[in-house]
């Protein structure tokens, strides 16, 4: 009878608990506000389908971890929150689940933040299954953040994250105090989809803690993430705390690396690194500070160097300030494989004794790696790498045991660091090889280093304990049947957007407004073909997607006159704009700009390509505005004449600058007055390429006569700098150029005639930005 008694007991509180518990729906911001300020532990809060326009959220509750408080979408994927816009969370076990932000900005530092205010905390709190679609702010140079954290247990999983174009990291991992060290926080499962380049530091996709945490602990688990193309800056990943695992996550063709910045005993393990033949600036992971276990990685056509390197073991600074480079030291980095890579191993990066005149002392990275230890790994090339070892400094700090390369079969003897050898290796797939031969006897070389026996597990979960060989993969059945299914990242609901490949072709004539209707109605990458020989354009053509305008006719080129106002463009660059223009010649008069971008609310780059065309006549054939970036300029055989000014690229300060990839091919500058090509940044930093500049093939002539510098090709600042095989005669200007010697610019058969000199400065004091 007490049996029953005491059952019938449960029964009851079990069914009035479940009583307790609700579904709250909620149809507008009155609606939810009012259910958040009722909520019970196991309740839920459902938003309706739709637009939520300027949804200030601030999410607080105090769930159970049986019984959390969960914010939810009626349908996954269809509720959209826009405008102005933010969640927060504060308070204990709370879960929020399919939401999709587009079409506008956080008025606050961040979109998601795990803290509504300093008394208001998130713990034990999660995010999933939801997508940041280009929430970005319509000012670039404005710093956010989209996702930070704080508190300790909590997670984000299952996101889509893409677009941020704006200074500032995309996730931000703080430490303020005893309440927000030791987290736990889990980053995993989710698509960190394309960051643009940003033209300017501050721009990493993950930053966990700064400089002034390098001694907290802070167990942050980053993993099962693909990062693609996420370019922003040189890190990626930026580690600034303790004891954080960085596990199996996906770099698909990223122009960064995984950066140990300022954190120590982190582990990095299991990841894929893929690049390819079309970018010098995809990355690795780069060594700072102490600790670090680095095993089974794998990497593809990695071809970045120095700071981007494959692997980049960093010198440190003697007594060095917080923010700066602590020397490496105890670091382990075994059990590894780098296949097609250039120069893999790069030793004492960052190394810059000489030039100690132009810095202060605590810049000087005159600390080698110590204590360190690589072994059991393998460098594979299906063509002979000259250099797969560059030491930028001393090496003898770093044992090097037990290590395999197959230099596509010519012996690499510059440093003994490596035993030749022949491996078999089969091709899986674009980017993967993996060793054929199990039974080849220098594959089971295994050098057991101490603790060695702790990893038990290669890159794809292969036992070592019952068969070991080196390299990141120990087991060829188990590579053949990896696939990278992107389908796990992210949202199960939600997929990237595909480029389409239904290209469409308009005709346009000279009629009136009829090219500027053409272009309004064109998709993205669509192709303009123009039918007249004669055009006028009255008012700027505004460009804000993909595409090409070009004559008809290949073998007549079409003359467009400007007839705008004064300091108006004809092409006005818009955020995404990217036009490439064939056989055109562009005609105007003074006050008018060929191209510009608009003078504020710049928020994403713009691209600008010609090809074939002629510029007669401008004020400014491309004028940069504050705050605006371009991606990429590529123009090809075409003439530039009678312009009182080139292309102006000089528009901002304190380090940020205006465009990434610049390239002349097969031009000819005459008559341009000033500002032929004024590529400047004021300071420089090493989280960014720099700039790069690329003029080949090309002539100036009688250019130059109204800048007061007296240099033709300004390029202070810029680091990767490239002039060769051009021709420059008969312009009144001192310098054709000045060349930082100690960055990445060269110069190579050019001619001068009655045109100055090509200066080459090694060391050129400039402000540092940190």
């Amino acid at each position: 009878m007490k049996n029953a008694i005491l059952f019938i007991s449960a029964v009851l509180l079990l069914f009035s608990c479940e009583k307790k518990i609700k579904s709250i729906y909620v149809k507008d911001l009155e609606e939810l506000e009012l259910a958040i300020e009722q909520v019970a532990p196991g309740d839920d809060i459902v938003l309706k389908n739709g637009v939520w326009q300027d949804a200030k959220i601030n999410f607080y509750g105090i769930g159970t971890k049986d019984r959390p408080i969960t914010l939810r979408a009626e349908t996954p994927g269809k509720v959209f929150i826009e405008g102005a816009s933010f969640l927060h969370l504060g308070g204990e076990y709370l879960n929020v689940k399919g939401l999709y932000f587009r079409n506008g900005y956080s008025p606050k530092n961040a979109i998601i933040r795990y803290m509504i205010g300093e008394d208001s905390t998130a713990n034990h709190c999660r995010v999933t299954s939801t997508v940041i679609d280009g929430f970005t702010k319509p000012n670039r140079l404005i710093n956010d953040r989209w996702i930070v954290f704080y508190g300790k247990h909590n997670k984000l999983d299952h996101c889509y994250i893409t677009g941020k174009s704006n200074d500032g990291e995309t996730l931000r991992v703080f430490f303020t105090g005893n309440e927000h060290i030791n987290t736990y926080h889990q980053i995993v499962d989710n698509y960190f989809g394309p960051r643009p380049r940003k033209g300017g530091p501050r721009a990493e996709t993950i930053r966990v803690g700064d400089s002034k945490t390098r001694v907290s602990p802070g167990f942050v688990n980053v993993s099962n993430n693909y990062f693609e193309a996420c370019n922003g800056e040189v890190e990626i990943i930026s580690d600034k705390t303790n004891f954080n695992s960085f596990k199996n996550n996906i770099f698909y063709k990223c122009e960064g690396s995984l950066v140990l910045r300022h954190g120590s005993y982190s582990s990095v393990d299991g990841n894929i690194f893929i690049g390819g033949d079309e970018s010098d600036f995809y990355g690795g992971i780069r060594v700072v500070n102490t600790g670090h276990w680095i095993t089974n990685n794998y990497f593809y056509k990695i071809n970045g160097s120095n700071f981007r390197a494959p692997l980049a073991i960093m010198n440190g600074i003697p007594m060095t300030p917080l923010n700066r480079y602590l020397q490496v030291s105890d670091v382990v980095v075994t059990y590894n494989t780098w296949v097609d890579c250039k120069s893999p191993w790069q030793i004492g990066v960052g190394q810059n004794i000489k030039s100690a005149d132009v810095l202060p002392i605590s810049e000087i990275r005159s600390a080698p790696p110590i204590r360190s230890i690589v072994a059991n790994n393998i460098i594979y090339n299906t063509k002979k790498d000259e250099s797969p070892v560059i030491n930028h400094s001393k090496i003898d700090g770093i044992r090097f045991k037990n290590n395999l390369i197959d230099n596509n079969n010519i012996k690499y003897t510059t440093y003994d660091v490596f035993q030749n050898g022949t491996l078999k290796m089969k091709k899986i797939n674009d980017w993967l090889y993996a060793p054929e031969d199990a039974k080849n006897p220098i594959l089971n070389e295994v050098y057991e280093g101490y603790d060695f026996n702790k990893i038990q597990n290669d890159i794809f979960g292969s036992s070592r304990t019952d068969k070991n060989t080196i390299g990141a993969i120990n087991n060829l059945f188990l590579a053949e049947k990896f696939k990278i299914d992107k389908k796990k990242y992210g949202p199960d609901w939600f997929s990237p957007k595909e480029t389409a490949n239904n290209q469409k072709v308009f005709l346009a004539s000279s009629a009136e407004n009829e090219l500027a209707d053409k272009i309004l109605q064109a998709a993205d990458g669509d192709i303009i073909e123009l039918t007249d020989s004669l055009y006028t354009i009255g008012e700027s053509l505004k460009i804000d997607k993909k595409i090409v305008i070009r004559a008809k006719d290949t073998k007549n080129k079409v003359k467009l006159v400007f007839t705008g106002t004064d300091d108006s463009s004809a092409f006005e660059m818009n955020p995404r704009g990217n036009i490439k223009l064939e056989n055109l010649i562009l005609i105007s008069s003074k006050n008018k700009f060929t191209f510009a971008p608009l003078k504020e609310k710049m928020f994403s780059n713009y691209s600008l390509f010609m090809e074939g065309c002629t510029i007669n006549g401008f004020d400014y054939v491309l004028k940069a505005t504050k705050g605006s970036f371009a991606d990429s300029i590529h123009i090809k055989n075409t003439i530039i004449k009678n312009c009182k000014n080139g292309i102006e690229l000089a528009a901002d300060l304190k380090g940020d600058y205006n465009a990434e990839m610049v390239t002349f091919d097969h031009c000819e500058f005459e008559n341009v007055k000033g500002n032929v090509i004024n590529f400047f940044r004021d300071g420089y930093d090493e989280s960014t390429i720099g700039g790069c500049l690329n003029v080949y093939n090309s002539t100036f002539t009688r250019c130059g006569n109204a800048d007061s510098n007296g240099i033709l090709i300004q390029t202070r600042g810029i680091v990767n700098v490239t002039l060769n095989n051009n021709t420059f005669k008969n312009n009144p200007i001192k310098l054709v150029a000045l060349l930082w010697g100690e960055k990445n610019n060269h110069q190579m058969n050019n001619t001068i005639i009655n045109s100055g000199i090509i200066k080459i400065e090694d060391q050129q004091k400039l402000n540092i930005l940190y």
